[in-house]
């Protein structure tokens, strides 16, 4: 077991046990609404160790999918490359590092603040996949076909070793993972 949740509690919601393995995808729904990003970042940072909680034993470490974000004066003076971000964040000796230059039309040169949405979130996904196969990530700002997208390639990662959790605001994934556990809300947020 790479990590054990025997039960979160805080005043405003529950989240059910469970345990991850290698080969696992836990889908963890936190509906969609204006707590989702706070309630999504409490649980990366419990679940990649960044915060200790009584009920959560981490056997492996678990590393979150960071979102691509870059201020507007260096987006215009200096803007970072696909590249440089590979450079910074991945592994350069990982096949993942060199898979995003196979999505649509990227190279090194290519600026980062100029792909879609989806793209960002794919090339964070790579370089984090270079460093590590067990990841937490969300699918926050994708469209049905980015988040499908995403969601196919950690099927892949995970089919071959990997594991995951992804913090998510629908149910769409709801019969397409290994377990699916809902966030149980103590009052109205």
């Amino acid at each position: 077991m790479l990590l054990e949740n025997k039960g979160i509690e805080t005043d405003t919601f529950c989240i059910p046990p469970f345990g991850l393995n290698v080969g696992d995808i836990v889908v963890l729904n936190l509906f969609s609404g204006p707590h989702f990003y706070e309630t999504a970042m409490f649980l990366s940072d419990i679940f990649c160790g960044r915060v200790s909680h009584e009920n959560v034993v981490i056997h492996q470490d678990m590393t979150f999918v960071e979102h691509f974000s870059e201020s507007a004066v260096k987006s215009f003076f200096n803007p970072v490359t696909v590249g440089k971000y590979l450079k910074k964040n991945a592994h350069s000796d990982c096949p993942y590092t060199t898979q995003v230059y196979e999505t649509a039309s990227i190279n090194e040169k290519t600026k980062v603040n100029t792909l879609d949405r989806t793209l960002r979130k794919i090339l964070s996904l790579y370089a984090t996949l270079s460093k590590t196969k067990n990841i937490v990530f969300d699918l926050r700002g994708q469209g049905p076909q980015g988040a499908k997208e995403i969601y196919d390639t950690v099927k892949d990662v995970v089919k071959n070793g990997g594991s995951a959790i992804l913090l998510d605001g629908f149910d769409d994934m709801k019969n397409d993972c290994t377990k699916y556990v809902e966030i149980q809300w103590r009052k109205s947020v």
